[in-house]
Formats: C-alpha cells, sequence, structure tokens
C-alpha cells in the first residue's frame, strides 16, 4: 500500500497531464490556471484512501478523484465571484486575472470536464459512482444558496448553520470516501459507514476553519484572521455567541455588525472579546473533537485491514488538528 505522499505524488502528476482542450483558450485557459493553483488536493486523497483499504492499485481511482477535485474546484471559481474574494492560494483568483463572465463560464466547464473523468470509472461501477457525485453536487449548490440566504438573516438557529454546513462542506469528501470505498469493492455497509465518516469529518473541518478564522495564528495560518467577523458570517462561534449573549452584549454585536468605522482591527478584537467572555472557542474546540469521536465511531465495524484503515484515520486526525 503507498503511503500519502507517493499517492498525491501520483495523482498529481496524473492532473498535470489531463486532457483539457487548447481551445478556446479564453475557456479553458482559466481552467487549467484554477487547476494549477493546488491546494490540499484533500477530497480526491480520500477517495483514494478509502479504495486503497480494499485494493492497492489505487491509479485505477484516479479518474473518479479527479472527477471529484475538478468539481470542488468549479465551486471555488463561483464562490469567488459571490464572495468578490481577491486571491486564492495566494494568487489573483480567475474573475481577478480574467473577468467574472469568463470564470462563471470556465467553472461551468468544469462541471462538465468533471463529469468527463466520472464516466471514465470502469462500466461496473460507473452507475454507482455517478448516482453518489449527483447528489453530492446539487446537495453542494444547495448548501451555498443557504449560505447565501444566511447573509440576510439575523435570527439563523445553531441546527440550520450544521446543516448548511454538512451540504455546502461534508457531503462532498464524504461522497469521495464513499465512490472509492465503492471502487475498491467494499460491502454496502463499508460505503456507507465510509459517508458518514466522511460526513462528520467535513463538520469537524469546516468548524476548525472558523475557530482558525479568529484564533489561529496570522503567521501559521497564511493569512490575517478576523475574516469572518468583517463580514459579519454567520459562523459556529456567532451563532453560539448569540445564543449566550445577553441583551447588552447581543446589543454591543448589533453595533458592531453596522460599524462602517474603518478600523477593521477595533471590530475584530471588540467581537472576539465578546466570544472570550461567552468561552465559545471552547464549546466549539468541544464540538470539534465530539464531531470527530462520532467520525472515529464510523469506522470501528469496516471489514477492513486495520494497518490500512490507520492510514485514512490518520490522514483526517492531521486535518482536525491542523493550524493552517
Amino acid at each position: 500500500m503507498r503511503d500519502v505522499s507517493s499517492m498525491l505524488e501520483q495523482f498529481q502528476q496524473y492532473m498535470d497531464a489531463l486532457d483539457i482542450p487548447a481551445s478556446p483558450a479564453g475557456l479553458y485557459g482559466p481552467v487549467r490556471y484554477a487547476l494549477s493553483l493546488g491546494g490540499k488536493r484533500m477530497r480526491p486523497l480520500l477517495l483514494m484512501l478509502a479504495y486503497s483499504i480494499y485494493r492497492d492499485d489505487v491509479e485505477n481511482a484516479f479518474d473518479a478523484a479527479c472527477g471529484i477535485e475538478v468539481f470542488h474546484n468549479f465551486t471555488l471559481l463561483h464562490d469567488d465571484v459571490m464572495d468578490k474574494a481577491d486571491m486564492r492560494r495566494g494568487m489573483p483568483t480567475v474573475h481577478r486575472k480574467w473577468n467574472e463572465n469568463t470564470a462563471i463560464l470556465s467553472g461551468d466547464g468544469m462541471v462538465l470536464l468533471a463529469y468527463r473523468y466520472l464516466n471514465r470509472v470502469s462500466s461496473e461501477n460507473r452507475e454507482r459512482v455517478l448516482q453518489i457525485a449527483d447528489k453530492a453536487f446539487l446537495e453542494v449548490v444547495e448548501g451555498q444558496q443557504y449560505d447565501m440566504d444566511f447573509e440576510r438573516r439575523a435570527d439563523v438557529t445553531e441546527d440550520e448553520y450544521m446543516e448548511m454546513i454538512r451540504l455546502k462542506t461534508a457531503v462532498l469528501p464524504a461522497a469521495a470516501l464513499e465512490a472509492g470505498a465503492v471502487l475498491g469493492g467494499a460491502t454496502r455497509h463499508d460505503q456507507e459507514s465510509l459517508y458518514r465518516f466522511g460526513e462528520k469529518m467535513g463538520l469537524a473541518f469546516q468548524l476548525q476553519d472558523d475557530w482558525l478564522d479568529v484564533y489561529g495564528d496570522p503567521g501559521v495560518f497564511g493569512k490575517k484572521t478576523g475574516g469572518d467577523i468583517l463580514c459579519n458570517k454567520k459562523t459556529y462561534l456567532y451563532i453560539k455567541a448569540r445564543n449566550l449573549a445577553d441583551c447588552e452584549m447581543n446589543a454591543e454585536m448589533d453595533r458592531w455588525a453596522e460599524y462602517a468605522g474603518g478600523d477593521d482591527q477595533r471590530k475584530i478584537d471588540a467581537v472576539k472579546g465578546i466570544y472570550d467572555k461567552l468561552e465559545v472557542e471552547c464549546l466549539c474546540r468541544e464540538k470539534i473533537v465530539s464531531l470527530f469521536g462520532e467520525a472515529m465511531e464510523c469506522v470501528k465495524s469496516l471489514d477492513a485491514d486495520m494497518k490500512r484503515l490507520a492510514v485514512l484515520t490518520d490522514y483526517v486526525s492531521g486535518l482536525i488538528d491542523r493550524k493552517i
């Protein structure tokens, strides 16, 4: 069984050699650019790790892994347009390097390319893998809509938030794990267990992002913290604070939500101070640990070699413990 680094290296070679058309350059140039920005390749790696629990020939999972990764990058192109983001992975976003129309159209093309690679899956597994992808892809879009809806609401509940991030963030890694298990010949029980594992892990991963945006070390995190506070995003920390705050604290949060004084750090420090008083940082960390524990419970009954499974669980543990 290959280790994670060699698996990623081989998959990157596959990605570098993708048969993306050359023309029209205005459509496919931005696609190549977006895919060249790299990233953690978390979702395709999860698919390959699930596959490698049951089989050694992991290259046979590359087409499906690529389909998942291309779709994920499509969502980033469109998210950056909606968020008016200037940078992605330290480089200009596609809509800044080109324009918004290009980002939208190239993103549309990436959805279709994702299905091109998924359709290369072996015939005996193709229908099942496409069913998994169809469901996950639509749910990701649904999650994005909920996230946009929440921007206009002040009464988002914790349950609503957890469902939104389940759709927007958690279902794609869950689907990647399930598809990898399908391709590897796992039992239906193992396929479903790995899906649930990915779902719980994905929720924990997003809450970790929420925490890092406020409490991460900028020198390690790689960017300035406090962006969610400045944008008044309804994160887990924000919702917990709203639920626990008394009338005076909620009024203060209202004032900072409407603040237009231009001193970003002042707003960040003030809202973070409220979070600290209410100890929502601890509550967020406790929820992350709880979700990770639930994830690990999902894979205890797998019909799998424990050494092979450990490669997956060790990798996921590293994601949850990350500082960047």
